[in-house]
């Protein structure tokens, strides 16, 4: 089943949730202005700057934070924040905003517009909402904790495929892959024959978004970080989906390993990926 919606219905059915009208708003608004920013300044030159041999930043990450951490801290400035390219900032308050500007930065700095901005909200340690905005394609998926997944508005839910070998997967690799054995290579060549089709697309919030909204039957991930997980789990979560780490335990911001899916592949997933793991040491 797939969420497509409408903009002008994005406010619909979202009134009243956990998180609240204030917060939701703020993070849709603060998505949605650095991903214009992100959108119209994809086909310009970019400063690429390196973080590992093959991990970069672009000035878009950097301007996209600045846009977002700015609207936040104007309106909440005791609020804590941890953000991809910034040290993380403590506050006094028990809220806290998890952002990644731009989910997807490889894509970008080659100019190819498959990327997202996700911000994500804790209050009291608990993962309240969730905003995953694609600006290529302007869509808007907002999560709050017990209220359900939207897309424009419009409630999503992930799909109803049963058989995983009729199920298409999302996946990725981790940036340390040219180094580190433990890099997605064995688990990725052993689902391929497993399934009907896997796709890389190079953005962990915006597969889990995807699956969320059915177009993904499932989605794992090797030694991904807080602001690549905190938005699209609650996605995938509200969306009526299964979310754990590797092992099939209680999926965490501090477990890297993700494996998200639909109640119905979810176990054959899992199981396939522990038993190619186990096969691999």
């Amino acid at each position: 089943m797939s969420g497509k919606g409408n903009k002008e219905g994005r406010n619909v059915n979202q009134a009243g949730g956990p998180a609240g009208d204030d917060y939701r708003e703020l993070a849709m608004a603060a998505a949605e202005k650095a991903g214009k920013y992100l959108k119209s300044n994809l086909d310009n030159c970019h400063q690429v700057s390196f973080k590992g041999e093959i991990d970069i930043v672009t000035e878009g990450d950097r301007q996209a934070e600045g846009i977002i951490v700015g609207m936040i801290s104007a309106r909440y400035p005791e609020h804590a924040i941890l953000a991809e390219e910034s040290p993380a900032r403590q506050g006094g308050a028990s809220c806290r905003w998890i952002i990644d500007p731009l989910d997807g930065t490889t894509n970008y700095a080659h100019g190819y517009p498959v990327f997202c901005v996700s911000i994500a909200l804790e209050v009291a340690g608990e993962r309240v909402l969730g905003v995953v905005y694609n600006p290529m394609l302007d869509e808007m998926f907002v999560a709050e904790k017990g209220r359900g997944a939207f897309l424009n508005g419009r409630r999503i839910r992930v799909s109803a495929t049963a058989d995983m070998s009729r199920s298409l997967l999302a996946t990725g690799f981790p940036y340390d892959i040219r180094c580190s054995t433990d890099n997605n290579l064995d688990l990725f060549g052993a689902m391929a024959v497993q399934v009907q089709a896997i796709r890389r697309a190079g953005s962990a919030a915006l597969d889990l978004a995807y699956v969320a909204a059915g177009r993904f039957d499932g989605f794992w991930e090797l030694k991904l970080h807080p602001w690549d997980t905190a938005a699209g789990c609650l996605l995938v979560e509200e969306a009526g989906g299964i979310v754990t780490d590797l092992q099939g335990g209680f999926f965490t911001l501090d477990a890297p390993h993700v494996v998200a899916a639909n109640d119905l592949i979810h176990p054959r997933l899992l199981a396939a990926l522990k038993e190619a793991r186990g096969r691999n040491g």
